[in-house]
């Protein structure tokens, strides 16, 4: 054959069929794979080992507040100590908190974390959405957190969701364990029983108003504050960051049963003096000099309670001039805890 005539595929032959080629595998290759997955899904991608990482220390996390709160509740075993009266039970030398909640809760919010993290609020872990623009107080934060020591977790922004409930978290969350509560006899013990100050909340259930009662608590040489473990304020982030970190000087008790828990205070000698715009004494003429005191303190709408009202010794009112009707919780207790301090 003269020319190309001899270059393979170069003259039809007589059957039909494909010729010389590619064999499809272009137009398979022109077909494409689907979509580019995200960095955080690519596994050779540093995106993917943040978030596995992330994800290790959120379950990690989760275990550890599980196990420790399985061994607190083996460890305790038998009924509850909530209601015991003081001398009733031997108590150990240097027992301080004992765990009433299985999780940890989170901070969320750039302004947030960095005053809980000024204030001095205890926590475990700061969490950071990835790919987060940060500004002076996202650096900030992460300087204080890394200053004590304080594990920087990045995360993507569907786990801190979940993390945080929803909350509007700005691509920053802090993590605080649950708090570990005194028992009520505990905030007697290495105090005479004249020197012993106690503050006990009924129907308190706003956390600045505790975290404000810690605060005055811890500048007056209080004892300790006493909440009942239903229907009040709990030592949450809020009330941690409303105490100013005055509770990491002062235990904080959950009672069972606050009025079982009043009866025991007075049984081992406290003076319970209940607080009420309608008390029968007015402040500058209580006289509390020489003896222990249990200070109760209701809510600004209701008050105390009727049970609570009658177990009480005394009730003071807070003699004011003006329009002002009543004072909030902590600064209502402030005002008492100051004159109790001047007698002493």
């Amino acid at each position: 054959m003269a020319g190309n005539a001899g270059r393979r595929g170069a003259v039809r032959r007589g059957k039909k069929g494909p010729s010389v080629g590619s064999g499809g595998q272009r137009r398979k290759a022109l077909e494409g794979r689907g979509p580019t997955p995200k960095a955080a899904d690519r596994p050779s991608h540093p995106a993917n080992d943040r978030k596995i990482s992330a994800e290790k220390a959120v379950e990690k996390a989760e275990r550890d507040a599980k196990s420790l709160a399985g061994m607190r509740k083996g460890r305790a075993g038998g009924p509850p100590r909530g209601d015991a009266r003081p001398g009733s039970r031997p108590t150990r030398p240097g027992m301080q908190r004992r765990r009433a909640g299985t999780g940890s809760e989170y901070v969320a919010g750039r302004n947030s974390v960095l005053e809980a993290l000024l204030a001095g609020v205890p926590a475990t872990a700061l969490y950071l959405q990835d790919g987060l623009a940060s500004d002076t107080r996202v650096r900030d934060a992460v300087r204080a957190a890394s200053d004590k020591g304080m594990s920087v977790l990045p995360v993507n922004k569907g786990d801190l969701d979940r993390l945080t409930d929803g909350a509007v978290h700005q691509g920053v969350a802090l993590q605080i364990p649950a708090y570990d509560y005194a028992h009520p006899d505990d905030l007697l013990q290495g105090r005479k029983r004249t020197d012993v100050v106690v503050v006990a909340l009924d129907g308190v259930t706003d956390t600045r108003n505790l975290g404000a009662v810690i605060r005055s608590a811890a500048a007056f040489g209080a004892s300790g504050v006493v909440v009942p473990s239903r229907r009040s304020a709990g030592m949450t982030a809020g009330a941690w960051k409303s105490s100013a970190g005055a509770a990491v000087r002062v235990p904080v008790a959950r009672a069972a049963n606050l009025a079982r828990a009043l009866q025991a205070y007075k049984e081992a000698g406290l003076m319970v003096v209940g607080l009420d715009a309608e008390g029968d004494v007015e402040l500058p003429e209580l006289d509390v000099a020489g003896t222990g005191v249990c200070l109760v303190v209701g809510s600004e709408g209701d008050g105390l309670s009727r049970l609570v009202r009658d177990l009480c010794d005394t009730v003071v009112s807070i003699p004011m001039s003006g329009a002002t009707e009543s004072l909030n919780a902590g600064v209502a207790a402030g005002i008492v805890l100051y004159a109790v301090a001047q007698q002493r």
